[in-house]
């Protein structure tokens, strides 16, 4: 049973940094590339980055060079490392596999940019 598990999001000033987690259960990290999602306030889900099996990175270009994503396979755990945050950052993050994620979701974690 696929159980996903998004921590680490909060409050952050406009050029502050965060790093999500997200712990997966029931997902083989040797099969499956990773990826971030997030969902604005009453706008769709949308992909974020995503990490493959061999480490090949991959970003939306609105976080490109701002965000990087990366992951421990023997914890079974994502990392998003994001620096520079913008206001239009504001969402909630999610994990998944990629590219086409499951229809399992976790419960997300928020990410809140403001001064």
């Amino acid at each position: 049973q696929v159980q996903l598990v998004e921590s680490g999001g909060g409050l952050v000033q406009p050029g502050g940094s965060l790093r999500l987690s997200c712990a997966a259960s029931g997902i083989d990290f040797s099969i499956n590339a990773m990826g971030w999602y997030r969902q604005g306030l009453g706008k769709q889900r949308d992909w974020v980055a995503s990490i493959t099996t061999s480490d090949r990175t991959s970003y939306a270009a609105s976080v490109k060079g701002r965000f990087s994503i990366s992951r421990d396979k023997f914890k079974n755990t994502v990392y998003l490392q994001m620096n520079g945050l913008k206001p239009e950052d504001t969402a909630v993050y999610y994990c998944n596999i990629a590219p086409v994620p499951y229809d399992t979701w976790g419960q997300g974690t928020q990410v809140t940019v403001s001064s």
